[in-house]
């Protein structure tokens, strides 16, 4: 077996700006008052709009795979370059300082999660038609695994996989929070397949075509107006054997593999709104209070933290080893950031945040204020989030179940 020789990182990351300057403009210093004010954690598109921005971010991301520059970590037999995650870093790096189109949460989904998923736990057949597609974006994928009924436990899921004879399986049940259902083109859906079992022993991972008969997909209006997440109910849904995922009775290993990549992509949440409301201080037409300094020098601060945070996970990761306790305090650093932005943000306009007053950089804060705490559940509660540390990362004893 021969040692791939690595390209020089420098001459890497020069060669992709090079690249990145035949599809997309150089980001200029933003200067407070031009441009979007947009600061909404949670999209308000309508169900045309969010098709349109996906098929513009879909043709950059083909392009950027077509060109050698997407899949950087990914086997070159799925059209990847099998390079060390510092080269993804670094594209990523040079990436920022070019207009491109903002990649929603769908495509990390696609990319980020289930497409190594699928690699790892998939059919040949089933690596054959997903893994490519997948990290190109010819096929976009979504979660389904949050249900009403289960709550924040994800193992508790009632959506039952019932086989049939012919060995196909029909599916019957309700998904909730799914982000990206209205664009998606599967659904990565966890189904209870055993009920005589332990909870996590009969469950049962399938890709679910979005279109398929039995599919419906209702948007859930939140409280900043607009649609992000959406109930998916799957109703006497069809399904050819080809199309589960993973071993029966295996579903529940196969999250964890979903839910590790996810745990590894959420540290950089809430710190380009948490930077905006540090300039929104230093463009308020006065000078701010004393308290008004010490409330942002905090989110300074903090946002550092998390920034630090980042480093040592990418640095752990890089280096070839499993990230240490960081990883797991990533959501609730973030969380953190973004609850604390929206108490400076309150401290420093008042009342400005409640109405429009047409001036830049104020009201537009307010899908902020509104959209911030959804990320306290999305992905995780946070007290969920607070027992995977307590009892995983540092040992402690596991909290009393009935």
């Amino acid at each position: 077996m021969t040692r791939q020789t690595l390209p020089d990182i420098a001459e890497f990351t020069a060669d992709a700006v090079r690249w990145l300057g035949t599809v997309a403009q150089q980001r200029t210093e933003s200067v407070w008052g031009e441009g979007t004010d947009s600061v909404a954690v949670f999209e308000n598109w309508t169900a045309e709009q969010e098709r349109e921005h996906t098929d513009v971010i879909s043709r950059y991301e083909r392009k950027k795979f077509d060109a050698g520059w997407g899949a950087l970590n990914s086997p070159v037999e799925y059209g990847g370059r099998a390079l060390p995650m510092s080269y993804v870093l670094a594209f990523r790096r040079a990436e920022e300082s070019f207009d491109v189109p903002r990649r929603t949460e769908m495509f990390s989904v696609t990319q980020q999660l289930v497409a190594p998923t699928v690699q790892q736990w998939g059919t040949d057949e089933q690596k054959a038609t997903f893994v490519r597609a997948m990290l190109r974006t010819d096929l976009i994928a979504c979660q389904l695994f949050s249900e009403t009924e289960a709550g924040s436990d994800l193992a508790a899921v009632r959506t039952r996989a019932t086989q049939a004879d012919d060995g196909g399986w029909t599916i019957d049940g309700h998904k909730v929070w799914t982000s990206g259902a209205r664009v998606a083109d599967f659904g990565v859906a966890l189904c209870r397949t055993d009920t005589s079992v332990a909870k996590h022993a009969g469950l049962t991972m399938f890709l679910v075509p979005m279109d398929a008969p039995g599919v419906t997909v209702t948007p859930i209006r939140q409280m900043t107006g607009g649609s992000s997440f959406n109930e998916v109910y799957l109703e006497g849904v069809e399904l050819d054997d080809s199309y589960r995922l993973g071993p029966v009775g295996k579903g529940w290993q196969v999250a964890l593999t979903v839910l590790a990549a996810e745990r590894l992509d959420g540290g950089n949440l809430g710190l380009a709104n948490a930077d905006q409301a540090v300039e929104l201080a230093r463009n308020l037409g006065r000078p701010p209070t004393e308290i008004e300094r010490d409330a942002v020098a905090d989110l300074i601060t903090r946002s550092y933290v998390q920034r630090i945070a980042n480093m040592r996970v990418a640095g752990a990761v890089v280096a070839g080893n499993d990230p240490g306790p960081e990883a797991s305090l990533g959501k609730l650093l973030a969380t953190d950031t973004m609850a604390r932005t929206s108490d400076v943000v309150r401290l420093l306009l008042g009342s400005d945040v409640t109405s429009d007053s047409a001036r830049w950089g104020t009201f537009a804060w307010a899908e902020h204020l509104l959209g911030a705490p959804g990320y306290r559940i999305a992905g995780g509660t946070d007290e969920i989030q607070h027992n995977i540390i307590a009892e995983r990362v540092l040992g402690l004893p596991r909290e009393p179940r009935p």
